[in-house]
């Protein structure tokens, strides 16, 4: 699920995945932050799901997917759209 605030000049997108699934340690990773696995890690939360809050400039396109423990990567299934490879969001 994604969360979106539009500030003034940015966005705030707040990834949030299920406490379980996948279980492990999950990053999300994308063209904000060079594809850089551990980056933005997802944090428990008090009502057990897991999440991370990026802030993004206003009016772009990214790109992103979520990196779980052993190498699993995945999309989400509330983003804007998938191009083939990757999650995409617009901001």
């Amino acid at each position: 699920m994604l969360e979106r605030k539009n500030r003034k000049n940015t966005t705030e997108v707040t990834f949030v995945l299920p406490a379980e699934h996948p279980c492990g340690e999950v990053s999300v990773v994308g063209d904000f932050n060079d594809w850089k696995p551990g980056a933005h890690p997802l944090a428990a939360r008090k009502d057990g799901a897991r999440a991370v809050t990026v802030t993004l400039p206003l009016e772009q396109r990214v790109h992103f997917r979520y990196l779980a423990h052993g190498d699993y990567w995945f999309d989400d299934h509330d983003a804007d759209g998938h191009d083939g490879r990757n999650s995409y969001l617009h901001t």
